[in-house]
C-alpha cells in the first residue's frame, strides 16, 4: 500500500494483514474497535449512509478513490484528516480526480 510509506506517524494496518477484506462493513468496524484501531480509512463512499458511528470508538477518513497518483496529490490532506478524525465521527477527504 503506497499510501502507508507517507503516514509514518501512524501504524498502519491493512485488511488484507488482518484477514478483514471478506468482512461486511459493520463486522469491519466492530473487529477494528475490538482490535484497537481508532481510524478506519476506506474509499467506500457508501459507509456513511450505512453505518451509524454515534456509539462507535473508531472515526472513519474516506478517501474518493482508490487511485495512488490521485490520492498521493494530496497525502497531506489524507494526513491531516486521519489527525483530524475522532470517534464516532467521518472525515471526507477531498482529492482531485484529475
Amino acid at each position: 500500500m503506497p499510501l502507508r510509506q507517507w503516514l509514518q506517524t501512524h501504524a498502519v494496518d491493512t485488511l488484507a494483514e488482518n484477514e478483514w477484506s471478506k468482512l461486511d462493513n459493520g463486522e469491519l468496524l466492530d473487529r477494528a474497535e475490538k482490535y484497537g484501531s481508532e481510524i478506519l480509512v476506506t474509499t467506500d463512499k457508501n459507509l456513511e449512509h450505512q453505518q451509524n458511528l454515534k456509539n462507535r470508538s473508531i472515526g472513519v477518513v474516506v478517501l474518493p478513490s482508490a487511485n495512488w497518483p490521485n490520492i498521493h496529490k494530496c497525502v497531506r490532506n489524507v494526513d491531516q484528516a486521519i489527525r483530524d478524525a475522532s470517534p464516532g465521527k467521518f472525515i471526507d477527504v477531498q482529492i482531485p480526480t484529475k
